[in-house]
């Protein structure tokens, strides 16, 4: 049968979140302000730049007779599919975003949505994290989801405080050494 008789999926179904873990049932889609400006910044440029200019290429190859053997043509349809399936995403994660400015816990010492933590394991090992929403965590960045095992542990600790967190070798204990909040913007 011919490919072009064959029907592609438009479900939104296909793959939406392959990149990103579900968010908990019940939740909240917690973002910082900084998050959400940068996920309602990749929409609006796949909406108003991105999009607009496939479907222009696309258009001009479609004119171009044969479709089968119209690399453009072809390319630019699974662009397409690509760019409309990450806008109905990040249409839908920023519909349920909740915004949550960190600085409002400034000088506080108790572990929130937000705050970057320092912390020391029973052998002394620090490490710094900060604790983000699942669309805007980035590991390679010292970030981790609020969602994340380590987050789970620490949030509501304060400095001094020791929490216990499962780990795949077993329970450790860390101790909370540090917990600091961005300063809030002057107005």
């Amino acid at each position: 049968m011919s490919k072009a008789f064959t029907k592609e999926s438009d479900s939104g179904d296909d793959d939406d979140d392959v990149a990103l873990p579900a968010l908990p049932r019940g939740t909240k889609n917690y973002l910082t302000p900084q998050g959400y400006a940068r996920l309602r910044s990749e929409l609006m440029g796949l909406l108003d730049e991105e999009r607009p200019k496939v479907v222009e290429v696309v258009s001009w190859a479609a004119k171009n007779g044969d479709r089968s053997e119209n690399g453009d043509y072809l390319y630019g349809k699974k662009r397409l599919r690509e760019i409309d399936r990450r806008i109905r995403f990040l249409t839908k994660r920023l519909d349920i975003a909740e915004v949550v400015d960190p600085s409002a816990h400034y000088g506080h010492d108790q572990v929130f949505f937000g705050a970057t933590v320092t912390y020391a394991n029973h052998k002394g090992d620090e490490r710094t994290i900060t604790i983000k929403g699942i669309d805007e965590a980035d590991n390679q960045k010292g970030e981790v989801s609020w969602i994340a095992p380590i987050a789970r542990a620490l949030l509501k600790a304060r400095v001094g405080d020791e929490v216990s967190l499962q780990t795949p070798g077993g329970i450790e204990h860390i101790e909370v050494l540090d917990v600091t909040y961005p300063a809030p913007l002057s107005s």
